[in-house]
């Protein structure tokens, strides 16, 4: 006990900062790298994301219990949340909101009966990947006002067409910009907003793992 003691009294301003840092990360904001590529052109593997964590509440350190409300997710946005699955902090984009009535078919979206136009930019773009770098067809389209490009693989072609179905109440459906090579609201569901855990807003930094981490400086401090 009297080891304790002199540890605290020797290291209590250190002790301070890195629980408060700790406590700032989990309810304030925070940086997450991302090790995937189901978000595809917009984030690669090796990517490191400024997550906004007020962006739609605020919630009890460590935890998701939200203790104020004072905005929801809308199309477009890029979300961390707790998957209801493996409750592992995914990240992804926001497709429907509570009430939307969405279908897809051959990886093209309808919203409320409104066909998400989709445009082909680049029939091939090199994209590294956490398996190495792969070709995919890059297309555009317009989701909640925000233009963003999407990735298409067509030899993984994963769950490309779902029929109509209404997002309920307290949910959002979520989709990776990768479409084909996502684990998404196609396989896990709608998430509820209280798996939320903010918004992604920006890459702070990327690093490139298969070139001993170094720096992609053309990616840094990019909007999403």
């Amino acid at each position: 006990m009297e080891a304790m003691k002199k540890l605290w009294r020797n290291n209590k301003g250190f002790l301070l900062f890195v629980s408060l840092m700790f406590v700032f990360r989990s309810a304030v904001a925070d940086w997450n790298l991302v090790p995937s590529s189901s978000m595809n052109p917009t984030l690669i593997s090796g990517d490191r994301v400024i997550v906004n964590k007020l962006a739609y509440s605020l919630r009890v350190p460590f935890t998701l219990q939200h203790l104020a409300r004072w905005d929801s997710p809308a199309r477009g946005d890029v979300i961390t949340f707790d998957s209801p699955k493996d409750e592992l902090n995914l990240i992804k984009r926001v497709v429907a909101i509570p009430g939307d009535v969405v279908e897809m078919h051959d990886n093209t979206l309808t919203i409320n009966g409104q066909v998400i136009e989709r445009r082909l930019i680049e029939p091939s773009r090199a994209i590294p990947t956490e398996s190495g770098v792969i070709n995919a067809q890059i297309w555009s389209e317009d989701i909640g006002g925000k233009h963003i490009q999407v990735a298409r693989i067509e030899r993984l072609n994963r769950f490309r067409d779902f029929d109509a179905i209404e997002v309920p109440a307290g949910h959002v459906m979520v989709l990776g910009d990768s479409r084909d090579n996502s684990n998404d609201s196609r396989f896990i569901g709608f998430i509820d907003v209280q798996r939320i855990t903010g918004q992604a807003v920006r890459v702070a930094m990327s690093h490139n793992p298969e070139k001993i981490y170094l720096p992609r400086v053309d990616r840094w401090w990019l909007a999403l």
